[in-house]
């Protein structure tokens, strides 16, 4: 069954790293240091660009963030593969918000373009997911195109993502 709520905070979110968050389904977020997801502002069945599904979350910067003091010495970014990661999260999230049960596993994208990068003097990551196809044959898949914004600008697009629940 479908959940019926359409935004989740960081609390929320991290229950659902334990997957506990939605009944009779086990797909979980990426818990502690991986959960780079602060909230989830809209989730939505229908919407986005394909009319099959829209999700937009935020991950606020805090300059002392781990990854910050691992990626470049003396030059600090955040790993562009994270914020892919955020958005394999999201879609795995997104077949759970519509009651699906698996284990979400990112399976592959078929195009990624790292555009800018996020600075510990960023704001804020907004995540925008448009759902493009749903398919349910011996398990789900969802498959999508994302992109994410920093501080409004655009960061990342990544096109097809593709996450399975197994």
């Amino acid at each position: 069954m479908m959940c019926k709520k359409n935004f989740f905070s960081k609390k929320e979110l991290i229950i659902a790293s334990h997957g506990k968050l939605f009944k009779n389904t086990n797909p979980k977020l990426s818990s502690n240091k991986m959960l780079l997801i602060d909230k989830i502002v809209k989730i939505t069945k229908y919407g986005g660009k394909y009319n099959r599904g829209y999700i937009e979350a935020n991950l606020y910067i805090n300059p002392k963030i781990w990854f910050f003091s691992y990626h470049f010495i003396d030059d600090p970014i955040m790993p562009g593969c994270l914020g892919l990661d955020s958005m394999f999260q999201l879609i795995g999230f997104y077949l759970g918000w519509l009651g699906s049960k698996g284990k979400g596993r990112a399976l592959g994208v078929k195009n990624v373009k790292f555009i800018r990068e996020v600075l510990p003097t960023s704001k804020k990551i907004t995540y925008c997911i448009h759902l493009k196809r749903i398919i349910n044959i011996n398990y789900i898949i969802g498959i999508a195109n994302g992109i994410a914004l920093v501080d409004n600008k655009l960061v990342y697009q990544a096109n097809n993502l593709k996450v399975g629940l197994l």
